[in-house]
């Protein structure tokens, strides 16, 4: 047996649809297997609060050891999990194929899913996952909706706070009422077919987060993409199911994959490839859906055809080369390379594509935000998530760069919130950006 394994991870389907997925013995055997084994090891200790959840349980054990501890301690544990998938990706020495078969993340679903199964998911949490109807209520009465969410809002954010448990003092994303979609329907930009990427075709599949909350994620990546030759659509079946995931709702996830995945087929069949604007949804169409819905060939087809936004432009550039007209931008780009981009193991795409730009002045920072999803919004989880991520805020706010970027827009919006909380002399930035919004600034638009 080696200590440790130099192979690249790898994952194994999840079998939720099994019996044994959600019986309470055998969970809570692999629980205290996987958790002995992280209580031997504990190179996670500075990821998340999930693991110093985990080690302090042990170490406060009238014994030291895992054996004392009861069952029923294990809940913050797994509720402090944001499957980030940082630990099965950059720390874990013994994730498959290494024969202790340890996937942290995958492990804190099954517990998920198990709880879902016995009702024991707040109603008001499950209703924050529900982004297609939140968002299409949102959009439609975006001016109320967003003087609602503000957090200088003294009437309603603590009423949220009591009623939804968000937290009155995190920042939420604002509402457009003009849907990405809406806005794609009314004008598509002009294909440049003197561009050395002419006749490609790509499918941009919206996001909820892009359609709903920040359209202008989806316009910069078609007028980037129309500047480099690529004939463009935008579609938009629904919603990828990462909320769901979150809450291991995995018969939702898998219901999402089929339809999605069959409406995105015959695009593919044209000779489409598919373009997802944010790295959570590309890790689940790439990734995470394969995985659970096994039997789909569609899903595996998409799988094989999805790219991240910034994937796909570094794609361009190194095969075809980038349309001329990239212009050097004033005051550099503080840029966070989002955990789900760095979970779909293809490097630093959003830095690459941003130091396509003349004279590109660059700060990567390549750390938790402390976001996670819906989790860092939440009454008694939004200060350890501004905690979390409070280096790489301070490492944003003393860069002094004009612009913020992450490939995450709740990452980013959760960033400059640090970065407001910091004591510092240096500016914050208005807003932050994904990197395609600061390409399309390069390029003019």
């Amino acid at each position: 047996m080696r200590e440790g394994s130099l192979d690249a991870p790898t994952r194994h389907p999840i079998n939720w649809e099994d019996p044994d997925f959600c019986d309470a013995g055998k969970l809570d055997a692999e629980m205290r297997r996987v958790f002995d084994i992280c209580h031997g090891c504990r190179r996670c200790f500075n990821l998340c609060d999930s693991f110093p959840q985990l080690f302090d349980l042990i170490d406060q054990s009238e014994s030291g050891e895992l054996d004392k501890v009861d069952s029923k301690d294990f809940k913050p544990v797994v509720d402090a999990c944001t499957l980030c998938d940082m630990c099965f990706m950059t720390k874990c020495p013994y994730v498959p194929p290494h024969e202790f078969n340890l996937d942290f993340p995958h492990l804190m679903l099954r517990y998920r899913a198990a709880e879902l199964r016995q009702g024991k998911l707040a109603v008001m949490e499950k209703q924050l996952t529900e982004t297609d109807r939140n968002g299409k209520l949102g959009s439609a009465l975006a001016p109320l909706a967003n003087w609602a969410t503000a957090t200088n809002n003294k009437l309603t954010r603590p009423a949220m706070e009591k009623i939804a448990h968000v937290d009155r003092n995190a920042a939420l994303p604002a509402f457009n009422r003009k849907t990405l979609m809406r806005q794609a329907r009314a004008e598509a930009p002009e294909v440049n077919k003197q561009a050395p990427a002419y006749g490609r075709k790509a499918v941009i599949y919206a996001t909820c987060y892009g359609n709903y909350n920040l359209p202008s994620i989806g316009l910069a990546a078609r007028a980037v993409l129309a500047k480099n030759g690529v004939e463009t659509e935008i579609v938009y079946p629904g919603c990828c199911g990462m909320p769901q995931l979150e809450h291991g709702d995995l018969a939702r996830v898998a219901e999402n994959a089929r339809r999605v995945s069959a409406e995105l087929a015959p695009w593919i069949d044209k000779g489409y490839d598919v373009v997802a604007l944010v790295p959570s949804c590309a890790l689940m169409l790439k990734f995470e859906w394969p995985l659970i819905e096994t039997k789909d060939p569609a899903v595996k087809r998409l799988s094989d055809a999805t790219f991240d936004i910034t994937e796909y432009v570094v794609d361009i550039s190194k095969r075809e080369g980038m349309a001329p007209g990239l212009t050097a931008l004033d005051g550099g780009v503080a840029l966070h390379i989002a955990c789900h981009a760095r979970a779909q193991n293809m490097g630093q795409k959003g830095a690459e594509m941003l130091r396509l730009i003349p004279g590109a002045d660059l700060q990567v920072i390549e750390r938790c935000s402390g976001h996670g999803g819906s989790w860092g919004v939440l009454k008694g989880n939004f200060e350890m998530a501004l905690k979390v991520g409070k280096p790489v805020a301070r490492s944003a706010r003393e860069s002094g760069k004009q612009y913020l970027a992450s490939e995450c827009p709740l990452a980013g919006l959760h960033i400059q919130q640090g970065m407001e909380k910091l004591p510092s002399e240096k500016p914050v930035p208005v807003a932050s950006q994904h990197p395609i919004e600061i390409l399309a600034r390069a390029y003019g638009f």
